[in-house]
């Protein structure tokens, strides 16, 4: 019994050797990791299953059976997610050069809108008026709708209300029940809208030399009138430059005693144009300045005298009665107001102001080599009833430019 106990126990003893030996020892797991590059949890199971020998039998067959089911079984799991990656791929591709077709498109248009300006839109109100009458004789209501298309030009271009409505009235009595030849509708539309416009200037025109010239009682006065920023001392200096090249005796009268710099600024414009300058202290009474001016010009044969005077807003009336004053002091020959072509609207409105308080002679509009509308000069001249002299187009003392109806018609688009 004892043996047979014995013997039992020692195969016992056997299996749990032979069951140790199944188990893969960490140093085996690692050579086998090492060997077949870190196999997963499958394939090492796979070895656990086997016996020592057909383990080692099965390995070139079974395992590289298994081997290949895995790499098949990872290829189909990554086949799918290389795929949805490529479609997410090739989808976000698509997508960001869709955006980037919509970004482009919508650029264009865009541009395109910007483009379609005045110009375009009045392009479109002489189509449209000139289908309507090469067709038929066009009647009021139909001009009315469609003049708004002008209207809407006109106003962008900053002509005032008021100036619109005389257009109209001048288009609407030149071409309302009218026969117009077919072959000549375009060009009869145009021509009543350049003479509509070229209307609107004050015919009286101003040279400021054979003023001076012909004044026989030396010296001939001339005040500016203006806010701050518009232009009114570098418009002085190229009158000043303007007269002297004439062959004129020309002396400043730095009038404006208010604004900081203004004194210098006048002197280095004296300086540079080679006139006398007369100035006195900041905060003293400007109407002293331009008698003194006026004075010294009488003392010593001087031809012309140019007032500069304060730049003030228009809606400040203590500060206009100032203008006021020196008017009645120096009682100049020429009052002209300067103005920013640029500013449209409200060049005309502060004209209006400055033409209440002193009554000025003529207009001169600075910037007007920037400005592309042309619409204030259409305006300021037609509400003040007073004629534009020159217009300022640069900042060199050269840079004055006598008016010319062909300026403004240039910039409405008209040329």
């Amino acid at each position: 019994m004892k043996e047979e106990g014995g013997a039992g126990s020692y195969k016992v003893e056997i299996k749990k050797e032979e069951a140790k030996k199944e188990e893969v020892s960490p140093e085996l797991d690692s050579e086998i990791l090492g060997k077949e590059e870190k196999k997963s949890w499958a394939e090492r199971l796979f070895w656990k299953k086997k016996g020592g020998e057909q383990k080692k039998e099965a390995k070139p067959a079974e395992i590289g059976k298994e081997e290949n089911a895995l790499e098949k079984s990872k290829e189909k799991e990554i086949a799918p997610e290389s795929a949805e990656k490529d479609e997410i791929s090739e989808s976000a591709a698509k997508r960001h050069i869709e955006e980037k077709a919509e970004k482009r498109e919508i650029k264009q248009k865009t541009a395109e809108t910007e483009k379609k300006g005045p110009d375009e839109e009045k392009k479109g109100f002489f189509g449209k008026l000139a289908e309507s009458i090469a067709t038929k004789k066009l009647n009021e209501e139909k001009f009315d709708g469609i003049f708004s298309e002008l209207e809407m030009a006109l106003l962008e271009s900053n002509v005032a209300f008021e100036v619109i409505e005389k257009i109209k009235s001048d288009l609407k009595r030149n071409l309302v029940e009218k026969p117009i030849r077919r072959n000549r509708v375009e060009e009869t539309i145009v021509e009543s809208l350049r003479n509509s416009i070229e209307s609107l200037f004050e015919e009286n025109r101003i040279d400021i030399a054979s003023l001076v010239k012909k004044k026989a009682e030396k010296p001939f006065i001339i005040a500016f009138f203006g806010i701050n920023g518009a232009g009114k001392t570098t418009s002085i200096a190229k009158i000043a430059s303007m007269l002297k090249s004439s062959g004129l005796k020309v002396v400043l009268a730095a009038s404006d005693t208010f604004r900081a710099a203004s004194i210098e600024q006048l002197q280095m414009h004296a300086d540079n144009v080679g006139v006398k300058i007369i100035k006195h202290d900041y905060n003293s009474d400007p109407a002293a300045v331009a008698f003194d001016a006026i004075k010294f010009a009488k003392s010593k044969g001087m031809d012309c005298v140019l007032i500069d005077t304060a730049g003030r807003m228009h809606s400040n009336a203590n500060l206009m009665e100032e203008l006021r004053k020196i008017v009645r002091v120096s009682k100049p020959d020429l009052k002209i107001f300067v103005g920013e072509s640029i500013t449209g609207n409200d060049c005309v409105e502060q004209a209006q102001t400055f033409n209440e308080a002193v009554d000025f002679d003529g207009i001169i509009l600075s910037k007007a080599d920037i400005d592309e509308k042309g619409g204030a000069a259409v305006s300021v001249s037609y509400i003040t009833k007073k004629p534009i002299i020159y217009f300022g187009v640069g900042q060199e003392y050269k840079d004055l430019r006598k008016f010319d109806t062909s300026i403004v018609m240039e910039n409405l688009g008209l040329a």
